[in-house]
């Protein structure tokens, strides 16, 4: 027998510890498996805090837990070195070694255990810095290998840390808006990013459905009453789901553009425009940007990767997100027929995932039937807003009418950048007419004529933030640099100008 073959790492059907012995030595092991011990432990003492009730048949159950947590750290570990290693080319046990580092933030959740007795940490805030802090040493180790995360990491960073400084000093040295103003908290910090809207989702979260608020769509609120049950606060559990769901849809973005034109720097520079888009504040709010964008992105790069019922799926959580989101329903049909006449066979999975997209609206309305007797109050509470069902044209009139008429200079100010924002939208729907595929065309031609329809302009500028096929538009032109000058200087500036009117109470958008 060769020496090559004597000492083959393991195959799977030896035990995962041993296995993991050979590979990666006994001190990573045992730092992967304390970390373990650390979930375990603290799932153990998170279930026992929480189910009083049934301690009495679920003893066993729950000591269970606790060597569960190695098991889960173990295999996470194995799992996620073999993916590494095939990703990138790099050897198992460097992989191994490597990924090692970031279970280092799970010895956190010894925290409340450690202070029981003093009683002056809960369990929530620990989960959330130890699931920051996981990510963060995992993105870091990834980015040293993978340069798709290397370039998203990248742009998530110098364009998100620019704006919380830009927001903090215009709320202190400018001060907000005369009038009094709903507070989501006393840190100023954090209540710059819950303007507007925001009080919405957050009262939706705290409160459930009434009156108005039902205009919301509710996956994004359940997301924040999810998540602030461990955060003690929903304002929090806002920027965290928003800020998370951003990099997630750079990710998807960069992930999809590359797909379509096999050119990396073409992605990178439409993840770069769409992060200094002059709205683009809003991805980092406690508003529905973020996660609709990632939303739509990702089940259209499932849609191109002909991963019907994953895309399907996704599509579900974005027509759950806004009402939008069921317009993905007409592109994967599109891309569905398509794949059909090229010859790929008609599955069951390709029918439910078209099937599956709507579902996420279909539920919110099958809700507001219970609730309040009508499917469609979402639509009908928009009058609330002055908005109701008209032709395209009539809103370009109305904000012309409102800029010809107007006594205040704010409100010309206002109009005038719906309209302009507006010109844009259709311009590039025109121009990208023969450059981009069908099936993104037709989408864009739908997210823009749905909002064009309801007599007012209000929000446009928003709206085009996740319309994700302007951008690779513009990354394709960016080639040329007086194009990419042009693009960088028209972004920069109003980003930084919206920025400070949010966080200053002014409306944008």
């Amino acid at each position: 027998m060769s020496a090559r073959t004597k000492h083959a790492p393991p195959t799977s059907v030896r035990p995962l510890f041993q296995g993991l012995l050979y590979a990666a030595g006994p001190a990573p092991l045992a730092g992967v498996a304390g970390a373990g011990l650390a979930l375990g432990f603290f799932a153990w003492y998170a279930a026992v805090s929480h189910l009083h009730a049934l301690l009495a048949v679920t003893d066993l159950v729950l000591l269970s837990l606790i060597p569960l947590g190695i098991v889960v750290a173990l295999a996470a570990w194995q799992w996620y070195a073999n993916y590494l290693s095939w990703r990138t080319g790099i050897s198992h046990r460097t992989a191994l070694i490597l990924d090692t580092w970031t279970f280092l933030p799970l010895y956190l959740l010894w925290l409340p255990l450690a202070l029981l007795p003093f009683r002056v940490i809960s369990e929530g805030p620990v989960v959330i810095v130890t699931i920051a802090l996981w990510g963060a040493v995992k993105l870091a180790a990834a980015a040293r290998l993978n340069q798709t995360i290397r370039e998203v990491t990248v742009t998530y960073l110098v364009t998100r840390i620019p704006l919380i400084i830009i927001a903090l000093l215009g709320a202190t040295l400018i001060g907000q808006r005369a009038g009094t103003h709903w507070a989501a908290s006393h840190d100023l910090l954090l209540t710059v990013w819950g303007r507007w809207d925001a009080q919405h989702y957050i009262e939706i979260a705290t409160s459930g459905y009434h009156g108005t608020n039902m205009a919301f769509f509710p996956l994004y609120p359940l997301l924040l009453a999810i998540l602030g049950k461990f955060t003690g606060s929903h304002l929090v559990a806002g920027l965290i789901v928003s800020n998370a769901a951003l990099y997630l849809g750079l990710l998807f973005f960069y992930k999809l553009v590359e797909h379509e034109l096999r050119d990396r720097r073409v992605a990178h520079r439409a993840i770069f425009y769409v992060s200094v888009f002059p709205t683009a504040i809003f991805f980092s709010a406690v508003y529905t940007e973020s996660l609709f964008f990632a939303l739509t992105v990702a089940s259209f790069y499932y849609i191109r990767e002909r991963k019907w019922l994953l895309a399907g799926i996704v599509g579900a959580f974005a027509s759950a997100t806004r009402v939008e989101g069921v317009l993905l329903f007409v592109p994967f049909a599109i891309e569905w027929w398509a794949a059909h006449r090229n010859g790929e066979p008609i599955s069951w999975r390709s029918v439910l995932g078209i099937g599956l997209v709507p579902a996420g609206m279909l539920a919110y309305m099958g809700y507001l039937w219970v609730l309040v007797g009508d499917p469609l109050y979402f639509s009908h509470v928009q009058t609330h807003w002055h908005r109701h069902l008209a032709p395209p044209w009539v809103s370009v009139g109305n904000s012309i009418h409102l800029i010809t008429h107007a006594h205040l200079p704010q409100s010309i100010a206002y109009q005038s950048i719906e309209l302009v924002f507006t010109a844009l939208m259709i311009a590039m729907l025109a121009f990208g007419f023969r450059a981009l595929r069908t099936s993104y065309w037709v989408y864009m031609l739908l997210s823009i004529i749905i909002p064009l329809s309801t007599s007012s302009l209000m929000s446009m500028p928003r709206f085009a933030l996740v319309l994700f096929p302007i951008f690779m538009l513009l990354a394709i032109w960016g080639r040329r640099p007086v194009v990419n000058n042009a693009v960088v200087a028209f972004s920069l500036p109003l980003l930084g100008l919206f920025t400070v009117l949010f966080a200053d109470w002014y409306w944008i958008a």
